[in-house]
Order: C-alpha cells, then sequence, then structure tokens
C-alpha cells in the first residue's frame, strides 16, 4: 500500500497538477493562474490557522472535562493533513486540503481517516499475531498469565511505585 501511495504522490501528483495549471493558465493566463493560485494558499493558510485554533480548543475542553478527545484528536489530524496539501502549490492539492479543513467537509474526511487508521491497526494485530506476539492490548494493570504466548523470559511479580 505504501508503495503505491508514494508512486501517487511523487509521480501522479505532479503530472496533475501541471495539467489543471496549463489548463487553468490558458483559459484565465498564466499570470491570473499564479495569483490565483496564491490566493488560494492564502485563503487556505487562513482556513487553517482558524480552524486550527477551533481544534485546539475543542481539544483543550474535551480534555478539561476529563473525556477522552478523540474526535478532536482526529479532527486536529485532518486539518493538519489538510494544512499541508493547502502548502503544495496547485490546484488540485488545493482542492484536496479545502475538503480536509473546512468545517462542512471535515467529518466526511474524519471518517476516512478513522476508517484508514483502523485498517492500519487491524494489519498490524495480524502481523503480530504471525509473528506469535499477543493480538490485542492489555489494560493498565491488568494480569498477564505466565503461560500467555507473548511472554517470553521468566515473569517476576511485583508492584511498580511511580514516585512523581
Amino acid at each position: 500500500m505504501l508503495p503505491l501511495l508514494m508512486l501517487v504522490a511523487f509521480v501522479l501528483v505532479p503530472i496533475v497538477e501541471i495539467y489543471l495549471f496549463v489548463q487553468v493558465g490558458s483559459l484565465i493566463g498564466g499570470w491570473s493562474a499564479v495569483a490565483l493560485l496564491l490566493a488560494v494558499s492564502a485563503v487556505g493558510v487562513w482556513v487553517v490557522r482558524r480552524e486550527g485554533r477551533r481544534a485546539w480548543n475543542a481539544l483543550v475542553e474535551t480534555v478539561a472535562r476529563g473525556r477522552a478527545p478523540e474526535r478532536e484528536l482526529a479532527d486536529a489530524a485532518v486539518i493538519l493533513i489538510g494544512g499541508a496539501l493547502l502548502v503544495f502549490p496547485g490546484f488540485a492539492t488545493a482542492l484536496a486540503g479545502l475538503v480536509f479543513v473546512l468545517p462542512p467537509t471535515r467529518p466526511l474526511a474524519r471518517r476516512l481517516l478513522m476508517l484508514y487508521a483502523a485498517r492500519q491497526v487491524r494489519a498490524a494485530e495480524r502481523r503480530l499475531a504471525e509473528q506469535g506476539m499477543p493480538s490485542g492490548m492489555f489494560p493498565p494493570g491488568a494480569h498477564i498469565p505466565a503461560d500467555h504466548p507473548g511472554v517470553r523470559g521468566p515473569v517476576i511479580r511485583g508492584e511498580v511505585i511511580r514516585e512523581d
């Protein structure tokens, strides 16, 4: 999956961007196309700053309430990806970046990111299971039996004391 993603990122995206720039430039003129790219980037930076600030405030508020900031962290990741796409010059990446950053379309991008992350976690668990490692995560303080397949070496019973 990663080699395909790298092929798309480094070969196909520049080809698409050059094609779109030539098409837009032939319609509105070369300098106008450059000005449009700069304007789109400027608007994108402004939107990323505004939405990034909102996402940060929502994250801080959620943590202050004592809740797990799952949605807020996903929003922050989506805004970060969108911001990176907006930094790259080009019409296609700017459009994709705006889809990731703008509030009406961000939930769709967040869902896609969450589905991708869940698929990656399942693939990692499968790889660990194939290697004989424990497939699930144990909660803190859980009792792990000495005969568990992921336990190697002698088991020493004890208690961890943290001095902060």
